[in-house]
């Protein structure tokens, strides 16, 4: 069968396009250490890499884990949060820790991470945990009872949380797949935005009085 001229070219274009698409996911580097110094080093994702031959042990270091966080605020839950920011040797690797203490009865809201699947581990208490998913899965929620030991997994996106569900300060520990995976906490996010959503729009979205909204504005504000 004879092939015609226009059909090679289109082939050979769908070719030299897909490889142009082509990447390398993982680093092309050993380490490329985060520097806040911008006359002094060459632009990463997001950050400045460190000279490799100044680079030390140091920027690959983190102390302190194994203090508790303070848990006295509204939602009595504290997140210590340990990515790029804390170790500047997790830039380009892609990913980052946290540990989470609750309070009895204390919760980690529902949040949403933009940029990293979560998967936690409970070292000590009970946790209520769980997700959501998408609207086109019928927003299905997903959740157990965890224990010591337990583990389970927050897909990438998902709303998630936690609750403390016993009458004893609770530990986890997670693992996140991003250097710097972000945070969206919904009601602080719908509710105390800056500006404020106009309480109408926000009163037709969740079916409240708008009253209730402009009360719930006014409770997130700070």
């Amino acid at each position: 069968m004879k092939v015609s001229q226009s059909l090679i070219h289109i082939i050979t274009l769908a070719l030299v396009i897909s490889f142009a698409k082509a990447y390398d996911p993982s680093p092309l580097q050993d380490f490329c250490v985060a520097v806040g110094d911008l006359n002094n080093g060459v632009f990463v994702n997001g950050k400045f890499c460190k000279d490799p031959k100044q680079v030390k042990a140091d920027d690959f270091f983190y102390s302190g884990l194994n203090q508790a966080g303070n848990t006295t605020n509204k939602v009595r839950s504290n997140v210590t949060t340990v990515n790029v920011d804390q170790i500047p040797g997790l830039n380009t690797m892609g990913v980052s820790l946290v540990r989470i203490d609750y309070a009895p009865y204390g919760q980690n809201p529902p949040h949403t991470h933009p940029r990293a699947t979560e998967i936690l581990v409970l070292v000590e208490g009970t946790l209520y945990v769980g997700f959501v998913s998408s609207n086109q899965d019928n927003n299905r929620l997903f959740a157990k009872v965890l224990n010591p030991g337990d583990v389970f997994v927050f897909p990438i996106g998902m709303i998630h949380f936690q609750v403390n569900i016993g009458k004893t300060p609770a530990v986890a520990f997670a693992g996140l797949g991003s250097q710097n995976a972000g945070v969206i906490t919904i009601a602080d996010t719908v509710f105390g935005s800056m500006p404020p959503i106009n309480p109408e729009i926000l009163a037709q979205a969740f079916q409240l009085d708008v009253n209730v909204v402009k009360d719930l504005e006014a409770k997130f504000k700070n």
